[in-house]
């Protein structure tokens, strides 16, 4: 079975990178979320073991200690990480897996994965994202205020990705990132097999 891809899609917070992997999901089975652990706690509407893995600080040390991540970083006061077992699950499935990672966990698994595609989805511009940051009414004042300080720094990064998607027009954005995971499926060393077994054929 031909291993799926491994598709690595990062943006700042409000950019609407959930909703377009959302998207993904109900697509096409094809497509199976990388389940990130997390020490924050749990949002109303969460569910663990689908959201996230919500774990203790002293778990998520455990973990860290017996090098379980692929990645990990602190984000907004909080860490989460991404396990070896969690990938090593959906690659070998023949599925394409999914990553939800901010910038330092991109930079992580593309120097792990140099393979994986990876996509940066851009705002329109810094006041769209805090108007989405606002219409979300999940973060308190500070929160909203460090990641919108944040944005920049994370945004200065889309230049490390294969690919950068403006999410101006949701269905427009869909639509762009579908086509560039097309195309990923389409390079010329996934047809390893085929174009050997074309060169040997008898006629």
């Amino acid at each position: 079975m031909e291993e799926g891809l491994l598709i690595i899609i990062s943006a700042p917070s409000g950019v609407g990178k959930t909703t377009l992997i959302r998207r993904l999901l109900e697509h096409d089975d094809r497509f199976v979320f990388a389940v990130s652990h997390t020490t924050r706690p749990m949002r109303e509407g969460e569910k663990d073991g689908v959201d996230y893995y919500f774990v203790s600080d002293k778990e998520f040390d455990r973990m860290v200690s017996a090098g379980e991540f692929a990645e990990w970083a602190w984000v907004h006061g909080h860490r989460y990480g991404t396990s070896f077992k969690e990938i090593r699950r959906i690659h070998r499935s023949g599925r394409d897996c999914i990553f939800e990672v901010d910038f330092q966990g991109g930079r992580a698994l593309m120097r792990i994965f140099p393979e994986a595609l990876s996509i940066f989805i851009l705002p329109p511009s810094m006041k769209e994202v805090k108007t989405r940051l606002i219409k979300r009414h999940s973060d308190s004042v500070e929160d909203m205020a460090k990641r919108i300080a944040n944005a920049r720094v994370e945004i200065a990064t889309a230049f490390e990705y294969r690919y950068c998607i403006v999410n101006d027009v949701l269905d427009r954005a869909f639509e762009e990132l579908l086509c560039i995971i097309e195309a990923e499926r389409h390079r010329s060393k996934r047809f390893k097999s085929l174009i050997r077994q074309l060169c040997q054929e008898e006629v």
